[in-house]
């Protein structure tokens, strides 16, 4: 009883139920574990009861929890309206960046005899402005208690219409000016192209978060070193301004040449995407690049961005430097360097001034042109713009981990328990953050990530948004069935998010598919957050099971036909996912079994959308019946509907296929046509079959007898 108190105080679950009605218990030594990664002693039954003893005191003790959360327009909360009688608070509001002065403390003070709940907001209260400040209250008898108070608007922005757009891997398209792979020039000219010639309101794109500069690297974006710096790997070489003006022409040229053969080698001769490769040619054209000296313009806006940045920014850049010299595991570095605070490390960043000054550069470049693809973005008339990706954790060897060690829990791992799809359970190797450490610093490292993301974001879609609320976390060295979860401050993570949304003007869109506790949807749609609808999966569960139906579907949400984890809409229909995974050893039933039951429900989804007729080519055409399910998409209440690029063209291959590794080319393969040839930005947008798909959206937007209005028309 001691050990689950113990537990329950610090958020780790003793138990958790993987379906209604069931309820498995979490092994003991996995509970004493995390507790341990949570800096709590639990390991004797001694040692629970002096955590516990400790626990429960600072607990009575304190007049506040670590984080207030007040929802702008709504009734305070008990935290607040609970204080005793003449306790008097003190507000020391959040200081904004640029701000000049430091804003004037709120103070209030509860009556002697307050008045009775229920009657609306207190007198006594004086609302601050939305932002994270700090607040002090002290009670008759000595009573102290400072803790973290976010003011938050109610609901993140919406969009502002009803709109549609594209779902692409940037990496994945290449243009006849890539170098190799997808950059940031060419989603800047995917939006702008289609918000112009086809109307669309948004690009969602995968994580840009820098990746670990090793050899080989990891393709996946969803690992990256940081999720606070973007990747300069996709920066557009020849848009960075001082390009034109390297006097080492002939380099630049070999260099280009370089690029356009490894550009060739992935388009034409089957050759798959090579980041690695790709990055050492940029490196050494952006090394030339960063010799010109800046314009006086240019350095007064390098210097304003370092200067906004600050510390993180450094120790990024100086991360990278020092993966340089000792490779890109910091705990496989001299012993004084692995922390990020020491003397050893302060020298080093003299020593490696110039590396860091480089790397600063470098964030610096990309973040420019990131702007640069939203301003395409608007211009073009997109209703939102670019959707950028939030992937769900770091690296545990990369420059986050290194840099915030302590709000990291150490030896722990993020994962999955085992569900109705995978008995074992998943860990995908990702370091989670402390829910301590983040109340502790006031959600610093959280608030920071996000205002980094939405700077040049017109939404942010949050992979994994369950997370906001729990994850599960599985111990260095035991498998994924042997984990728990750790519940986080789900009111103070939505406040923040709601709050830095709205001082960005974007809209926020959660990943929420698969195993979701209940009421957590609930709690993001009250707060605007968007859900995400895959149309395969939306049944009507609770009366047989069969395709449900579109006017059933919920509005607040992005509805799609596939994702970068899931078969495309040509694969899905023809069957080949199936085969696909048979080749692979990745199924656990005969094949001709898994391909009857594959073909039952793509037969029952294609009977619906001809009943609803909408498919009227009739069976047996592909790509119709590709149209007919965006057709079906149309049809939902959904605010946003997602049409994953690589379906436009009838690419079959998806870009990554969970449970494999080096079995599948995983996060490497270029978009393609039907035939498996892969196509370029250009191919994509003159394809007669990516234009008669487009007309389903033009059809539905347009009825007979309308007209469209051109793109400056459709600005806000």
């Amino acid at each position: 009883m001691g050990l689950s108190r113990l537990a329950a105080l610090h958020g780790v679950a003793t138990s958790f139920s993987p379906s209604a009605g069931v309820t498995v218990p979490v092994p003991e030594r996995t509970v004493v574990a995390v507790l341990g990664a949570l800096g709590v002693d639990a390991a004797t039954p001694a040692q629970v009861a002096r955590s516990l003893a400790a626990a429960e005191s600072v607990a009575a003790s304190r007049l506040l929890p670590p984080t207030v959360v007040v929802w702008s327009g709504e009734p305070l909360p008990p935290a607040l309206t609970a204080l005793p009688p003449d306790a008097s608070l003190t507000v020391e509001p959040e200081r904004r960046p640029g701000a000049t002065g430091e804003p004037p403390p709120l103070r209030m003070r509860i009556p002697k005899t307050p008045p009775a709940t229920g009657e609306g907001t207190p007198t006594w209260w004086s609302e601050p402005p939305p932002g994270v400040h700090r607040v002090t209250v002290r009670a008759p008898g000595h009573r102290r208690t400072a803790a973290t108070l976010v003011v938050a608007p109610g609901r993140v922005p919406q969009p502002p219409r009803r709109t549609h757009g594209f779902l692409v891997q940037l990496y994945s398209l290449l243009s006849a000016r890539s170098w190799g792979m997808g950059d940031l020039g060419d989603l800047a000219d995917l939006a702008a192209w289609s918000g112009r010639t086809l109307g669309t309101g948004f690009v969602q794109v995968n994580p840009l978060h820098a990746a670990v500069p090793d050899r080989p690297g990891d393709p996946s974006p969803y690992r990256p070193s940081s999720r606070r710096f973007p990747d300069p790997v996709h920066l557009r070489v020849e848009s960075v301004p001082e390009y034109g003006h390297v006097p080492e022409r002939a380099a630049l040229g070999d260099l280009r040449q370089d690029a356009a053969a490894l550009s060739d080698t992935v388009l034409n001769k089957g050759a798959l995407i090579d980041r690695d490769a790709v990055r050492e040619l940029k490196w050494q054209a952006l090394e030339l690049i960063v010799r010109v000296p800046l314009t006086p313009g240019r350095r007064a806006a390098y210097c304003d961005y370092l200067a906004e940045q600050g510390q993180a920014l450094e120790d990024h850049a100086l991360w990278c430097a020092l993966a340089e010299a000792y490779g890109p595991r910091w705990r496989d570095w001299p012993a004084p360097l692995r922390d990020p605070r020491s003397p050893a490390t302060a020298r080093a960043r003299t020593e490696l001034m110039d590396r860091v000054d480089f790397h600063c550069r470098l964030a610096w470049l990309t973040d420019t042109q990131l702007a640069a693809a939203q301003r395409a973005a608007r211009e073009a008339g997109m209703a939102v713009g670019i959707v950028h990706d939030l992937a769900v954790g770091v690296h545990p060897d990369g420059a986050d981990t290194w840099a915030r060690q302590d709000a990291f829990a150490h030896g722990m791992s993020v994962g999955a328990p085992p569900d109705a799809f995978n008995a074992q359970g998943q860990d995908w190797g990702l370091p989670p953050w402390r829910p301590d450490a983040l109340a502790a610093s006031g959600h610093a490292p959280y608030r920071d990530l996000l205002r980094g993301l939405l700077a040049h974001a017109g939404a942010l879609r949050i992979d994994h948004v369950m997370g906001l609320f729990r994850l599960w976390w599985v111990p260095e060295g035991r498998p994924p069935t042997e984990g728990t979860y750790v519940s986080y401050d789900a009111e103070a993570m939505l406040a923040v998010l709601v709050l830095e949304a709205h001082r960005a003007g974007a809209v926020v869109v959660g990943e929420d598919l698969g195993t979701v506790e209940p009421g957590v949807r609930e709690a993001l749609a009250r707060r605007g957050v968007l859900g995400t609808s895959v149309l395969w999966f939306e049944r009507d569960w609770d009366g047989g099971g069969r395709p449900l139906a579109p006017e059933r579907w919920r509005r607040d949400c992005v509805a799609t036909a596939s994702t970068h984890d899931l078969p495309s809409t040509a694969a899905r229909l023809t069957g080949e996912h199936v085969t696909l995974r048979h080749r692979l050893g990745l199924l656990t039933r005969p094949l001709e079994q898994e391909l009857a039951e594959d073909a039952t429900g793509t037969a029952e989804w294609l009977s619906f959308l001809a009943r609803l007729r909408l498919l009227p080519e009739g069976d047996g055409d592909e790509e119709a019946a590709v149209r007919a399910v965006h057709r079906f998409l149309l049809r939902t209440p959904a605010r946003m509907t997602g049409i994953w690029l690589p379906d436009t063209v009838g690419d079959r291959r998806p870009q990554n296929l969970p449970g494999t590794w080096d079995q599948y080319p995983n996060w490497r393969l270029p978009v393609a046509d039907a035939e498996g040839h892969p196509v370029t930005l250009e191919e994509i947008t003159a394809s007669p079959r990516l234009h008669r798909l487009m007309e389903v959206f033009r059809a539905a937007e347009d009825p007979p007898g309308s007209s469209t209005a051109p793109p400056a028309a459709r600005r806000r």
